[in-house]
């Protein structure tokens, strides 16, 4: 996910504090990974330098000024042309499980046990994220439903390998 784009999308909607950004993202985006104030001021920074925000007002505070942000027409473009842009489907041709896996065979160990320590681990994760759907909102109902679909393919990987296990164990070992 770009931090910038969304805090631009964000912005777009109205001007904000950089508090009040984070709260948004959080409620929204940050579920399992809240965003570090650091993190939005760093971000507010660049955009700020790059010209697709400015600060829309400054007002006193019992600390330092708070400083509220507005998108300027280039962010606005901006964020337009990343959400007409297609993200990269990620194939996962090289992944780690896959390299366990063949370590596995290649080093004596047990692959099969490899796969079914993963196979639980993707099933409890499944049954989490099915629990916070039941006591979510849609957005974060959404959320859980495109996780979940991606372990079951996982899960169906982890069915296929192991089914071809004996196969695999004579192409690494010729």
């Amino acid at each position: 996910m770009s931090l910038s784009h969304t805090l631009l999308a964000l912005l777009e909607r109205a001007p904000s504090h950089g508090y009040d950004l984070k709260q948004a993202f959080d409620a929204r985006f940050g579920h399992d990974r809240p965003l570090h104030y650091g993190q939005v001021y760093s971000t507010l920074a660049r955009l700020l330098k790059n010209g697709l925000i400015q600060i829309d007002a400054v007002e006193p505070g019992e600390g330092p000024e708070r400083k509220r942000y507005a998108i300027t027409d280039a962010g606005v473009t901006d964020v337009a042309e990343w959400m007409a842009r297609p993200e990269r489907p990620e194939p996962y041709l090289q992944s780690t499980l896959y390299t366990k896996v063949v370590l596995a065979l290649l080093t004596g160990r047990d692959a099969t046990e490899v796969l079914d320590v993963q196979r639980g681990a993707h099933l409890a994760l499944m049954r989490e994220l099915t629990r916070r759907k039941s006591t979510g909102d849609l957005a974060d109902a959404l959320i859980c439903d495109h996780a979940i679909f991606h372990l079951e393919a996982d899960l169906r990987w982890l069915e296929l390998t192991a089914a071809r296990l004996g196969q695999l164990a004579e192409a690494v070992h010729p």
